[in-house]
């Protein structure tokens, strides 16, 4: 065979080759389904929710404060002298009770003082003695002499009388009398003693000392009350009375005061008793003063310096809600969820945001299904997929200001 007859030959196979290839992938093609287009379907967001309860509600307000004493105190002698007794009360942390004797200054200086003015008092009553005497014999005498003389005035004159010396022989003897009521004092002012049942916060004074008057021996303050100021917001003070700014009878709102003390939380019961002189001019804050009684009644005690935080019971609310704050949107909506799963804008009356909670007065009714989800993208009757929280903080529940 000649060269050129093979090179026909292999063309005539090559293209036969390819005939069959091009038959076959239009064969596989035209076996192949034909695809349909199918639009995806929206998808449905997943959102939590809670269901409403209504109620009373009982307002309350909290804050944050340190306890401070109804009543503290420099103790200072008002005589001087050489310290001749401490007791044993008067140290950093001592008790102690109205009436003890706290600090013992030497008493011999104003003993004698004492002893010198008696003497002059007696002094003093003898030289008035004496000048009585002299006065009712002069009167006397003047009787005598002018007894038939009709000219003659009945009274002698003041200084045939002895008036004058007689009222000095007086004055005299009150002058003594106070140097001697000064005396006593002094010598009762050598023992300085509690004015009230306290404890010591400082004390620097010891046994050996001398002391002069208006000097600072230590500080005391009363176990009695102690009180506690919490700034408060203005418009929190309209739910709570406060005597003397929101109440006129005197009444005071009651005060849980709450705080962790040797490593146990404990409670106390308290009462608001005033606001202090002036709104603060830095942060616009109202203070409000708490007051505890017998705070060292209980072990462990209200200790003073304590930070504690304070809940204070006021008004009640009828037929309110308490939702979430994240369920509450802006221009006060919220997003109720119908029977058919669809979410509906719903304009509510706002009571009071406190915490991450929300009284709402009026708006929602008891058993609604309210949304707490926040959502991007929503719209006025969407639909949405749910998954249940615990029902709503029931009307019984109360509402707190952190």
């Amino acid at each position: 065979m000649t060269r050129g007859k093979k090179r026909l030959l292999q063309m005539v196979i090559s293209i036969a080759f390819l005939a069959l290839g091009v038959l076959g992938l239009r064969a596989l093609t035209a076996s192949k389904p034909e695809m349909k287009k199918r639009i995806p379907p929206t998808p449905v967001p997943m959102v939590r929710t809670i269901q409403v309860k209504t109620g009373p509600q009982v307002v309350h307000v909290r804050g944050e404060g340190t306890v401070r004493p109804l009543r503290e105190i420099n103790l200072v002698p008002q005589v001087g002298g050489k310290v001749v007794y401490v007791s044993p009360a008067l140290v950093d942390g001592g008790e102690f009770s109205r009436g003890d004797i706290l600090l013992r200054i030497d008493p011999v200086d104003y003993q004698l003082a004492v002893t010198l003015a008696k003497a002059k008092v007696k002094d003093a009553e003898s030289r008035l003695e004496l000048a009585e005497e002299e006065a009712e014999a002069a009167q006397e005498e003047w009787r005598l002499l002018y007894a038939g003389d009709s000219t003659a005035s009945e009274k002698p004159p003041p200084l045939v009388a002895k008036e004058p010396q007689l009222a000095a022989a007086q004055a005299r003897l009150e002058a003594d009398r106070a140097d001697l009521r000064k005396a006593l004092l002094n010598l009762e002012r050598t023992e300085l003693k509690a004015p009230f049942d306290g404890r010591v916060a400082q004390e620097h004074v010891d046994i050996g000392q001398y002391v002069s008057p208006g000097q600072s021996l230590g500080t005391l303050y009363s176990t009695g009350d102690a009180e506690i100021v919490l700034p408060l917001e203005d418009e929190d003070l309209f739910w709570f009375d406060t005597p003397g700014f929101t109440s006129q009878d005197g009444r005071g709102a009651a005060a849980t005061v709450k705080a962790r003390i040797a490593g146990r939380d404990r409670t106390w019961l308290g009462k608001v008793v005033r606001t202090e002189g002036k709104v603060d001019e830095r942060t616009r804050m109202i203070d409000v003063v708490v007051r505890v009684a017998k705070p060292y009644a209980s072990k462990p005690p209200l200790a003073m310096g304590l930070f504690v935080t304070v809940d204070i019971q006021g008004r009640t609310l009828e037929n309110v809600a308490v939702i979430p704050r994240e369920a509450l949107h802006q221009g006060d909506v919220v997003w109720v969820l119908t029977k058919d799963s669809r979410i509906r804008f719903r304009k509510v009356d706002v009571a009071r945001l406190h915490g991450d909670a929300v009284t709402v007065k009026d708006g929602l009714e008891n058993g609604e299904i309210v949304v707490t989800t926040p959502l991007k993208a929503v719209t006025d009757g969407m639909v949405v997929r749910t998954v249940s929280e615990p029902s709503a903080v029931s009307g019984q529940r109360s509402a707190s200001k952190m």
